[in-house]
């Protein structure tokens, strides 16, 4: 039973050094600050295939991804699954505009490898983003980071052609390559699985 305890709270440890680190990438904090922010996140973990978030939830937290990696997505009423995004180590994901507007979730986030995550509600964030300047500034940049990868991907599909995503998908997220199957990678790029194969075999 002690073993127990001891691997749960060295498990935590870490969760809070990777929390860290990714907080003063941008901003610097105290030991105070951060145990204070540290204080309001939960752990979770998830298996292969089990759902973080599924469509028409009302989702009301933000979750930073510690190892693993998941895959956004919603279904079209032809039933054709569409990705929006990935989420791996270092990455935020959650359903966004469910979050932030108190809507039912559109997005089904689930998991494409095991997932370790550290998570913080709406209230709570709010809470500490008020209260400390350098947590806001850092939540602020986060999300002017994603509206902007947002928009890249938006350009992308209606600018460029198959080929042309894909070596920008290579270049951008080559460790992804290794992790993700081609058909899952075809569906986020918008194309079909035997056109990737051809892509990706004359490359």
């Amino acid at each position: 039973m002690i073993r127990i305890f001891d691997t749960l709270e060295n498990i935590q440890i870490l969760m809070s050094a990777e929390l860290r680190k990714h907080f003063e990438e941008i901003v610097p904090l105290t030991d105070e600050e951060f145990e204070y922010v540290n204080s309001f996140f939960k752990f979770k973990k998830l298996k292969k295939h089990q759902y973080l978030i599924q469509e028409n939830e009302q989702v009301t937290h933000i979750y930073f991804v510690i190892k693993g990696l998941l895959k956004a997505s919603f279904i079209d009423q032809e039933g054709k699954e569409h990705i929006a995004q990935f989420a791996m180590e270092n990455w935020w994901v959650s359903d966004f505009n469910s979050f932030y507007n108190n809507m039912p979730s559109v997005m089904t986030i689930d998991c494409l490898e095991d997932v370790e995550l550290v998570y913080i509600s709406k209230e709570n964030l709010e809470k500490i983003c008020a209260e400390n300047h350098k947590i806001e500034h850092f939540f602020r940049l986060k999300n002017s980071f994603g509206y902007v990868a947002l928009q890249q991907r938006i350009l992308s599909l209606l600018t460029t052609n198959a080929k042309e995503r894909f070596e920008q998908f290579s270049h951008q997220y080559p460790q992804l390559l290794q992790r993700i199957s081609k058909t899952i990678i075809a569906s986020y790029l918008g194309v079909s699985r035997e056109t990737l194969s051809r892509i990706s075999n004359k490359l």
